[in-house]
């Protein structure tokens, strides 16, 4: 199994380590349910070394992005700026959702998930045929995010005054270059933060400095709830190859200007579209008590349809759900608990923002 540079503080810090992806990760440090109320109302640390950072270069580094993504990297104008995007087969499939922050109109970096890197990668190298374009992966860099409403107070304050000056003025979905660093103000929890990419063998350093700050260990377990109530999609559970954007709630992802752009999987998302998306994706609040899990039945006046992702919210007190429903599904379902039928309500894929229920 392999280990990322925080593997011996994650032991030292008392987690329970589980198999994620091939990597021995930290599932909870003792309470997950006090680890997503850490960062729901202050602050909590992920390790994320796991993912994979690729840096592409070259003359043809934006032409091949146009092809390669069916969001528009031209709407990248300004250094730092990252737009989130999925990778598509030919058949309208999500190989992945990843995020790319655009450096230079030659230079971009891409963050990818860890549990599809070969393939990734693969898929990658074959459309880059052709461009004058090169893809290095970055595994000397190690990468945390540190998220919640008072993430950024606490990593300003660890801060020289000349890389303050920069971090400060970071808008959402931004990143920068500061040194042999790059701070990027994204996350995958709902809450504002960073996520950190820097040399790895700064790791320990780095780890111990911001625990010092009052930042404590958060793990994938809280990272799960946490994503699952701001409606953040999971590759691999949510969507994946079998799935299109438009039956996955990503939609909004998809540039379909300018037309003449001929990205991977455009005509077959087309053909879907023109024939009419047969399922939409929604989220579910289940009506009494009862947990919700992953590819549980549900049944609605237009038939039935499959919960993606499942959990008890501890922000909300109540079990929710993303599911793939039939798109005349109405508000209301039935959710089939043990063979017993539990009503549900039919809601937006996302639930809690910056620590607030958006539900009405």
């Amino acid at each position: 199994m392999q280990h990322t540079p925080f593997y011996q503080k994650h032991l030292e810090a008392g987690a329970k380590m589980v198999d994620f992806a091939g990597w021995e990760m930290p599932i909870h440090y003792g309470s997950q349910l006090q680890e997503h109320k850490q960062v729901r109302s202050d602050a909590g640390l992920f390790d994320v070394s796991h993912m994979v950072v690729l840096d592409l270069q070259g003359m043809d580094a934006k032409p091949y992005l146009l092809k390669l993504l069916a969001n528009n990297v031209d709407k990248l104008k300004e250094p730092g700026k990252a737009l989130y995007s999925c990778m598509l087969n030919e058949q309208g499939g999500v190989i992945d959702d990843l995020i790319v922050y655009y450096l230079a109109d030659t230079a971009y970096r891409i963050v990818v998930n860890a549990g599809t890197r070969a393939k990734d990668l693969a898929w990658m190298q074959q459309q880059l045929q052709g461009f004058d374009a090169q893809l290095t992966e970055r595994s000397d860099l190690a990468m945390l995010a540190v998220q919640g409403p008072n993430a950024r107070a606490k990593v300003f304050s660890l801060m020289p005054a000349d890389e303050l000056a920069i971090a400060e003025f970071l808008q959402p979905f931004y990143g920068a270059q500061i040194g042999t660093w790059f701070i990027a103000r994204t996350g995958y929890t709902g809450e504002d933060g960073f996520e950190l990419m820097f040399p790895a063998e700064q790791a320990n350093k780095v780890w111990d400095a911001l625990l010092g700050a009052g930042i404590p260990p958060t793990g994938l377990g809280a990272r799960d709830t946490l994503r699952l109530e701001a409606g953040m999609n999971l590759y691999g559970t949510d969507m994946d190859e079998t799935t299109s954007p438009l039956t996955s709630g990503l939609g909004w992802t998809i540039a379909w200007q300018p037309t003449e752009r001929d990205f991977i999987g455009r005509k077959a998302l087309e053909t879907e579209k023109a024939a009419g998306v047969q399922q939409k994706f929604v989220g579910l609040v289940l009506e009494g008590k009862g947990v919700l899990r992953n590819h549980m039945k549900v049944t609605c006046e237009a038939g039935d349809g499959e919960i993606t992702s499942g959990t008890f919210s501890p922000s909300l007190g109540v079990a929710i759900a993303l599911a793939r429903v039939p798109a005349a599904c109405g508000e209301q379902c039935s959710i089939d608990i043990r063979g017993k039928l539990y009503p549900a309500k039919v809601v937006k894929p996302v639930f809690v923002r910056h620590g607030q229920s958006v539900l009405s």
